[in-house]
């Protein structure tokens, strides 16, 4: 393994660091993210200036941020933010680091609110769990229509998912509450629910890396003995607030997708329902549309 004090340049440091994490057992790409960061450069940047020599100060921040994440530190959570559907999204310990797959989420809902609200000029949204607010804002920033709130049983998570909102310049209320109470309790109808609620079953944790479980709250993360039980409550719930018309949209964990597609079809029966499917292939979709009579 290359010594630490042996390397100036870029290609040097992204050799070192991506042998030192793996061998600890971590992404050995994240090397790069962490000198992209401290450099403040783009990927084709810092790829095209391999043989750069980096400032000293530079050099040492690097090293400790990458024993940093050998320890388990989330890289989101050292260099403090994530991208997510073409944004940057603050995150801390508080939330959820947005993944990949709920961008999946966002993209259909978009395309599906297109179709089953052509002529409403405004149609209202909740993101319940929105932890960062990544859902929230990024529906709200691809669709002027939306009429967005956020919910989050936390205070915590929705400083953050606020402090997204206004730097990224977006109209979205943001409320403390459980699940879908704050909606029940006003009497307030929605058009479309969207959520990336807690679904990995507690026992999975022994197995987990402890870069999520030691990281992420684990509010966000589990969902009891089989994942199910925020799905469950949804379903007491949801019946109390949709409008006649309505999208419901969840992500769920690869192999729950028939689980929740029962549960939506048991609570709405003339609903349709749908399991999409992620580009790894996995169901981590579900999504219902009620009253649709085209």
């Amino acid at each position: 393994m290359k010594k630490t004090d042996s390397f100036s340049k870029v290609y040097e440091a992204l050799s070192w660091a991506s042998s030192f994490l793996t061998s600890e057992g971590r992404d050995g790409n994240a090397g790069e993210l962490l000198l992209r960061h401290f450099m403040n450069m783009d990927r084709s940047r810092l790829l095209a200036d391999l043989h750069m020599e980096i400032p000293e100060d530079v050099k040492k921040r690097f090293v400790e941020s990458v024993h940093e994440h050998a320890r388990g530190v989330p890289v989101q959570h050292i260099i403090g933010f994530e991208e997510f559907y073409g944004r940057t999204f603050e995150v801390n310990q508080e939330v959820l680091i947005p993944r990949p797959e709920t961008e999946e989420l966002v993209y259909h809902a978009l395309n599906k609110i297109a179709v089953l609200f052509q002529v409403e000029s405004l149609i209202s949204l909740a993101d319940i769990g929105t932890g960062s607010g990544a859902i929230a804002i990024s529906m709200k920033l691809e669709n002027s229509r939306l009429e967005v709130t956020g919910t989050d049983i936390a205070d915590e998570s929705l400083a953050v998912a606020r402090r997204n909102a206004e730097r990224l310049g977006a109209d979205v209320t943001f409320v403390k509450g459980d699940l879908l109470a704050p909606f029940i309790s006003k009497g307030k109808k929605l058009d479309v629910v969207l959520s990336n609620p807690p679904y990995i079953p507690i026992g999975d944790e022994a197995e987990m890396s402890v870069v999520v479980t030691g990281h992420e709250p684990h509010r966000a993360l589990f969902g009891g003995v089989d994942g199910l039980d925020f799905y469950r409550r949804f379903m007491e719930e949801l019946p109390k607030i949709l409008n006649v018309k309505a999208l419901v949209g969840f992500e769920v964990g690869a192999g729950q997708g028939p689980s929740v597609q029962h549960l939506l079809q048991q609570t709405f029966p003339e609903a349709q329902t749908e399991i999409q499917y992620d580009i790894n292939g996995k169901d981590r979709m579900v999504f219902a549309i009620l009253g649709n009579r085209d």
